[in-house]
């Protein structure tokens, strides 16, 4: 029997996180301002002026999140490197607390020390990965993650938009708002919770509600307020 399983993806987990963003906080702005004005071109301005903005924020936060990640590794790498240089016997006895860890005996493990010791670059990426957990991260992470990020967020941010083009009224605009917004939550909650692993309809009805609740809460503050 095959085995399946799901690899990490950063490419993944950035549309996650501008589509789950994108979906709800341009939905809970657009019910916000229907339940306060009555022009549909208010919404609409406003509506592009927090996808634009939201976009561009969200990106931002993903390339600052990706350079953070290359910076940590570099800066601990180079720490790898001088305790390697300046304490090679406490280095050396990392690394067999490591295969002690997975049951090899006293020999096994020194025979893999030295070993490891004679290359000092494998020396150092093995305590990368299995002291700290570290892997070399993308060098063009950084800026994948914020394209990403953004476009995902432009792209979900879209379709609660979408209806208050084509119309004039509000209420009816968030009316379609409200019904093609939660059936596009739905689905996306659907499929991250199936490629995650988790129950597809539960985490359908996760995403879905959360959003629903964004969206009445801003139009319920707007009537009482308005």
């Amino acid at each position: 029997m095959e085995e399946q399983h799901l690899e990490s993806s950063d490419f993944l987990k950035d549309i996650v996180i501008g589509m789950s963003d994108g979906l709800t906080v341009p939905f809970a702005l657009a019910a916000g301002l229907s339940g306060a004005v009555a022009d549909t071109s208010i919404v609409t301005t406003a509506g592009i002026a927090e996808i634009v903005a939201g976009a561009i924020a969200m990106g931002l936060g993903g390339y600052l999140a990706g350079q953070t990640e290359v910076e940590h590794y570099d800066a601990e790498l180079k720490r790898e490197y001088e305790e390697v240089e300046k304490v090679p016997e406490r280095e050396k006895e990392e690394v067999r607390e490591v295969f002690a860890d997975y049951g090899l005996d006293a020999d096994m493990q020194e025979a893999i020390v030295e070993a490891l010791a004679k290359d000092k670059d494998k020396w150092v990426h093995f305590m990368m990965k299995f002291e700290l957990g570290l892997e070399k991260p993308d060098i063009n992470r950084a800026r994948n993650s914020a394209a990403t990020i953004g476009i995902s967020y432009v792209i979900g941010g879209i379709i609660p938009l979408s209806p208050y083009f084509l119309v004039d009224d509000a209420i009816l605009g968030l009316k379609f708002s409200v019904a093609i917004t939660l059936l596009a939550l739905f689905i996306f909650g659907f499929f991250k919770s199936k490629i995650t692993g988790q129950h597809p309809w539960i985490g359908a009805l996760k995403v879905t509600s959360i959003g629903a609740a964004a969206a009445a809460a801003a139009f319920g503050v707007a009537k009482l307020f308005g």
